[in-house]
């Protein structure tokens, strides 16, 4: 790639990173004020914020990441900073996946009609689990990654490599490794909270493309305002699905080692990576109420400060 592309992805992907990281940053002090207001947060705002807070770390660790590593090239096995960063950004990216699932499947709970008992019953039970499962997500996402960092770690020091004896350099052997004990603890890590998403938001999207039809049967025009907020949730769920579809992909195309450093590609696949991270917030904030209404705001004190 000619140095001049090069270097506008670059700065492409550090203006994506860094309008992610205000929006994030501002849903995460939003909620996290009205937290120390009145002391509790309601079940879809604990999970906005784990969500922003998740995300806003995860943009600062690849921004700091990627350039590091672009000034700095060096091997994987070779380097122990790259190791802890490796440590960081799977908890992150783990965590981030699961708050996304559970932001999924508390929409369905609450949108979904369906009059399955089991289901009835998960509906009536969820807000509850709210707070353990965003802190047994993080839990398991820890975990993962600390085996994935222990295991990387032992490795590429040379421990397990002597208790093997084979005809092949130490990189193909690493390789070797990477391929048949990471790479399926990744994909495990990975698939699990997208297959949960993946359920929640089908059904969500079909109850909700139902209840449109149902309306327009009935003799509601495309102009009536039920219609249009429904409409506009459907076209922010599909948004959704699809930047959390992209960003699964580029996960699991980033795991298996396709786009290295030295790539002419990586940096345009860096910003396919961070692309949902970025843009969903956006969505997340003109999409509820509370959070519109302060970011309005906000707008208005910065147009001011300018304008003074």
């Amino acid at each position: 790639m000619h140095p001049a592309l090069t270097v506008f992805f670059m700065l492409l992907f550090a203006l994506l990173c860094l309008l992610g990281i205000l929006a994030n940053g501002f849903i995460v002090l939003a909620l996290g004020r009205e937290w120390l207001r009145y002391g509790r947060l309601l079940p879809l705002d604990m999970i906005l914020m784990s969500l922003g807070a998740s995300r806003f770390c995860l943009q600062w660790v690849g921004l700091a990441h990627n350039f590091y590593y672009f000034v700095h090239i060096v091997e994987d096995f070779m380097d122990l900073s790259q190791q802890f960063f490796s440590l960081y950004w799977n908890f992150l990216n783990s965590a981030t996946l699961w708050f996304g699932t559970w932001l999924s499947v508390l929409f369905c709970m609450k949108v979904a009609n369906i009059t399955y008992p089991a289901f009835l019953w998960l509906k009536w039970r969820l807000p509850g689990l709210v707070p353990w499962l965003l802190l047994g997500s993080a839990l398991i996402s820890f975990i993962v990654s600390l085996l994935s960092f222990w295991g990387k770690h032992s490795m590429y020091r040379g421990f397990l490599i002597r208790k093997f004896s084979c005809n092949m350099t130490y990189k193909k052997w690493s390789r070797r490794i990477e391929i048949y004990y990471f790479l399926p603890l990744k994909l495990v890590t990975l698939t699990i909270p997208y297959s949960v998403f993946l359920m929640s938001i089908a059904l969500l999207i079909n109850s909700l493309r139902g209840h449109i039809w149902r309306m327009r049967y009935n003799g509601h025009s495309l102009q009536d305002l039920s219609t249009q907020a429904h409409t506009r949730a459907l076209v922010s769920l599909i948004s959704f699905l699809i930047l959390y579809t992209l960003s699964f992909v580029s996960l699991i195309t980033y795991a298996v080692g396709v786009f290295s450093t030295e790539t002419v590609w990586y940096w345009p696949w860096q910003i396919i990576i961070y692309l949902c991270i970025s843009v969903h917030p956006f969505i997340l904030i003109f999409s509820n109420l509370k959070l519109r209404a302060g970011f309005r705001q906000l707008l208005l004190l910065a147009r001011g400060f300018c304008m003074a």
